[in-house]
């Protein structure tokens, strides 16, 4: 249960109820007391009409409700009331408009209030604490998880360990035609008379067995008048390294047990009886886009399989042990919530973390760090890359759509506040949707107490 509070300074001077756009604030005993976000109106709804935003409060979808008053009935502190038109009032978004509006500050959240007592309460032992971002809620936690990175300042996307990975987990893409040498040298592994160094080529020992012309991943050798050759372009690769995360999302998603996280790793048991749409959910949600089906036959115990799970990584450390220029490495990767300056509460790490542990507050997020298993998927997807990651994938929004629904505003404009693209006009009595301007962050869409904005986007694989 999540709440905006009134501190002892209130002195009732009625700002924030006249700002709060759902009326969920009223004075007692002269001091601002509002909806406690409990969610009892939201169980008890029988027409599913409320329900929990992104920020853990609560909003009325006018188009589902019918005024039958049983959020009201069931109210434990008697905040909500239906007016005569049948709209219902006195249910928290969670918005913080209160906040804004108090002149001498006495409203705070209660995620703020909690984490200014836990600071306190370390600095009474005289504990030098960091440094800390604004937007996240502070906690003493941290979730990690072991996977293999990449140090982008060494590789050179030359693609030998996309070649080498037993489960092709790894996709190196490199912004140049096709027949052009990576420099991967997996043509001087093949070579059965050592005959290439250093994409050089012995033309007096070399048996034109054709071995690395058959192995060349970039199809870069060719043979001409009797000679073997090797296309070369004097510049440095340019492009993208994605590999699998060992987050173990897949295996969470997949059906049935032929899919496990063992010790850490990932396994694959082709012996297990499954079908392709055992990871259809798995395939799909994979953060990094990795995941996949081929369609190679194998018979395994008597068995015919007529498609194999690949893009898992399964922590064999192939990839480390072939990279020449030790860019590949074995890494415990570390998160304890905490979000950049940049973050503008816009909802999208929200929105598409898979086990929804993520909400929004006032200052930032706030991250269930006890169940993150550390997927990246916030931070993929963030657009104002405010969440770190480890990874190069990046999604972004390919086009949408974002319209405000006239006659399920309030006209309470918190959109137009949040709105970090200045892209939500103010037209007097009503607020309208600059498309020109508009980035589809959702911002908007999730601040909107009263579910009147009409908001739908697509993303793609930014590279």
């Amino acid at each position: 249960m999540i709440m905006f509070l009134s501190t002892n300074e209130c002195d009732g001077n009625g700002e924030c109820i006249k700002r709060c756009p759902t009326e969920a604030i009223r004075l007692i005993n002269n001091k601002a007391f509002s909806c406690i976000t409990c969610g009892a109106c939201y169980r008890a709804c029988p027409n599913n009409a409320i329900y929990k935003n992104k920020y853990g409060g609560y909003v009325v979808d006018r188009a589902k409700c019918n005024g039958c008053g049983i959020c009201q009935y069931n109210c434990p502190i008697n905040n909500i009331k239906i007016t005569e038109d049948g709209v219902v009032k006195g249910i928290c978004a969670r918005c913080g408009a209160c906040v804004d509006s108090c002149p001498i500050d006495a409203r705070v959240d209660g995620f703020t209030l909690f984490k200014t007592k836990q600071l306190n309460y370390l600095k009474s032992f005289g504990i030098e604490l960091p440094k800390m971002n604004t937007p996240t809620i502070f906690n003493n936690k941290t979730v990690s998880r072991v996977s293999v990175n990449t140090n982008t300042d060494d590789c050179i996307l030359c693609g030998r360990c996309d070649y080498y990975c037993p489960t092709n987990a790894i996709n190196v893409t490199v912004d140049k035609f096709d027949g052009i040498c990576n420099e991967c040298g997996v043509c001087e592994d093949v070579c059965p008379t050592n005959s290439i160094n250093n994409g050089i080529i012995n033309h007096n020992t070399c048996t034109k067995c054709l071995k690395c012309l058959k192995s060349c991943p970039s199809h870069a050798i060719n043979f001409d008048d009797y000679k073997i050759n090797i296309i070369k372009l004097n510049q440095r690769n340019d492009g993208t390294i994605i590999s699998c995360l060992n987050c173990g999302l897949c295996s969470d998603l997949s059906k049935g047990d032929s899919l496990v996280k063992i010790n850490n790793k990932l396994v694959f048991d082709l012996s297990k009886d499954f079908s392709s749409e055992d990871f259809e959910e798995s395939i799909d949600k994979c953060p990094v886009s990795i995941l996949h089906l081929n369609n190679e036959t194998l018979n395994v115990n008597g068995i015919v399989k007529d498609s194999l799970l690949e893009g898992y990584c399964v922590l064999c450390g192939n990839c480390v042990d072939v990279c020449k220029q030790d860019a590949r490495s074995f890494n415990i990767v570390e998160w304890d919530g905490s979000v950049s300056d940049d973050c503008i509460r816009c909802g999208t790490c929200a929105e598409f973390c898979p086990y929804d542990l993520i909400t929004l507050t006032y200052e930032g997020i706030l991250v269930d760090l006890d169940n993150c298993i550390l997927c990246e998927t916030c931070g993929i997807y963030c657009p104002k890359n405010a969440i770190k990651t480890t990874t190069l994938a990046k999604k972004r929004v390919l086009d949408g759509f974002n319209q405000i629904d006239s006659k399920s505003c309030i006209y309470c404009k918190l959109c137009y506040d949040i709105c970090p693209e200045n892209a939500i006009i103010d037209n007097g009595d009503s607020v309208s949707v600059d498309e020109d301007k508009c980035i589809y962050c959702g911002a908007c869409y999730n601040i909107c107490p009263s579910r009147a904005i009409i908001f739908d986007r697509s993303f793609v694989n930014k590279n």
